[in-house]
C-alpha cells in the first residue's frame, strides 16, 4: 500500500511513522509513506493557502488551488487511482468496519485541513471519502489521520505477528472483545477465571464468547441493535442479564 498525506505540518509524522508497527510495516515494504506540505502548491508569491470566506464569517478558509494541484501531482505519480481522504468533524464516522475497507486500497491520499474550513468545492471535485474520528473538534487533521492510517496498516497481510490478532479485534467481530490475562494465575490474590486454566477449548472458547457479550452489554449496548445472534450467544446473553 502507499499513503501519501498532505499537511502543512509535515513533521508531526515522523515520530509516528517511524516508531512501533508503522515503522516495523514499512521495513517489511507493506506500506511506504509520503508526507508533503501541501503550502508547496500555493501558486502565489506568499504561498498563502487559506483566505477570508465569501459572505463573511470568523476564520480563515483553505483555499481550493493548492490542494487540487497537489492532489492532481500526487494522482499523476499513481499506478492505481488513489482514495482521497478528507479529515473533517462533518465526515463519516470511523469504525473498524471503514478500516477494514480502506486495507483493501492499494493508495490512499490524506487531506489534513486547518483553519475553519475547507473550500466546498475541494470536497465535491477532490475528495472520495469524508471521515470524523469522533464527535469532537481538532487543531488540524493530523492527529485523525495518524489514527486512522494506524488502524488501516495493522491490518495490512504480514504487518502483526499474530494473522488472527486484527480478526479477534474489538469491533471487527461485531462485538468487543473478551477480557485478556497472562502469567501468574494468582497475582496477589486475583485469580485467573478457571475456564481458561481448564485446558478445556470448549469451555475457553464459550467462557469469551460470553465475556465478549457481557463487555458489549454492558459498555456499548447499542453494538447489540445490529449484530445478529446465534442461539448459543442469545442464550448466554439471557443469563448475563439475569446475572447482573
Amino acid at each position: 500500500m502507499k499513503i501519501d498525506v498532505l499537511s502543512l505540518f509535515p513533521e508531526m509524522f515522523e515520530g509516528v511513522f517511524g516508531s512501533s508497527i508503522l515503522k516495523k510495516a514499512a521495513e517489511k515494504q507493506a506500506v511506504s509513506y509520503k508526507v508533503s506540505n501541501f503550502r508547496d502548491y500555493a501558486d502565489n508569491k506568499h504561498s498563502t493557502v487559506d483566505d477570508y470566506p465569501y459572505g463573511g464569517g470568523a476564520g480563515m478558509v483553505l483555499k481550493a488551488q493548492p490542494i487540487f494541484d497537489a492532489v492532481e501531482a500526487l494522482k499523476g505519480q499513481a499506478v492505481q487511482t488513489p482514495r482521497v481522504v478528507l479529515l473533517c468533524p462533518q465526515g463519516e464516522r470511523y469504525t473498524q468496519k471503514k478500516a477494514e475497507e480502506f486495507a483493501k486500497e492499494e493508495h490512499l491520499i490524506f487531506i489534513c485541513g486547518h483553519y475553519e474550513g475547507y473550500d466546498e468545492r475541494i470536497r465535491e471535485h477532490v475528495v472520495t471519502d469524508e471521515i470524523s474520528i469522533g464527535d469532537f473538534v481538532l487543531t488540524g487533521g493530523e492527529l485523525g489521520a495518524m489514527v486512522v492510517i494506524d488502524s488501516v496498516v495493522r491490518l495490512l497481510p504480514g504487518v502483526l505477528g499474530n494473522v488472527d490478532s486484527p480478526i479477534l479485534d474489538s469491533y471487527s467481530s461485531g462485538l468487543l472483545e473478551h477480557p485478556h490475562y497472562t502469567r501468574p494465575a494468582d497475582f496477589r490474590g486475583m485469580k485467573v477465571p478457571d475456564p481458561l486454566i481448564s485446558g478445556n477449548h470448549k469451555k475457553i472458547d464459550e467462557w469469551r464468547m460470553k465475556e465478549s457479550l457481557r463487555r458489549t452489554w454492558m459498555r456499548r449496548p447499542d453494538l447489540l441493535e445490529s449484530y445478529e445472534l446465534s442461539e448459543l450467544e442469545e442464550k448466554l446473553l439471557s443469563e448475563i442479564k439475569k446475572e447482573e
